[in-house]
């Protein structure tokens, strides 16, 4: 997003909360430029006036977030194309920007990397597996525990 941002034209600072520095700066040192990006601790209020600011959607609803100056709030995402969604999160401003890639994008990924291996976290995996079958690939679905997942025991 914050490339996305900086294409676009946007050169004023952006302001980060703690949880995304660490990411964004491994995508710099990876030659991305994102630009001047600063954090917001110990930023005073007046000079976050009218400015983006990056958060994990959680910090929303923290204590965190009081040091905000008049906040307007977006989310960046594939669910914000569904109205009701955007309403149970109180969003402001819904960016409809999926961050999953396309199928073409991904069938293209693997075989550009040719994995010893892939493995399908989540989405269709019964579709990803038929694919790899297809083109003689090795691939296997993984089980991951979700927030809405228990573990049997």
């Amino acid at each position: 997003m914050i490339a996305e941002l900086r294409a676009m034209g946007w050169d004023a600072p952006v302001y980060l909360h703690g949880a995304l520095i660490r990411m964004s700066e491994l995508y710099q040192a990876r030659g991305i430029d994102l630009g001047d990006l600063r954090p917001v601790t110990d930023t005073p209020k007046t000079e976050m006036q009218g400015q983006i600011i990056f958060c994990p959607p959680s910090a929303l609803n923290d204590r965190w977030s009081r040091r905000l100056p008049a906040p307007i709030t977006a989310m960046a995402s594939g669910w914000m194309r569904v109205r009701q969604r955007a309403r149970q999160r109180m969003v402001e401003l819904p960016l409809i920007i999926s961050d999953h890639a396309d199928w073409d994008e991904l069938t293209q990924t693997i075989a550009q990397v040719n994995p010893f291996e892939t493995w399908i976290t989540h989405g269709s995996e019964d579709g990803l597996l038929r694919w790899c079958e297809l083109n003689q690939r090795r691939a296997r679905a993984l089980r991951l525990l979700g927030r809405d997942e228990e573990e049997m025991q």
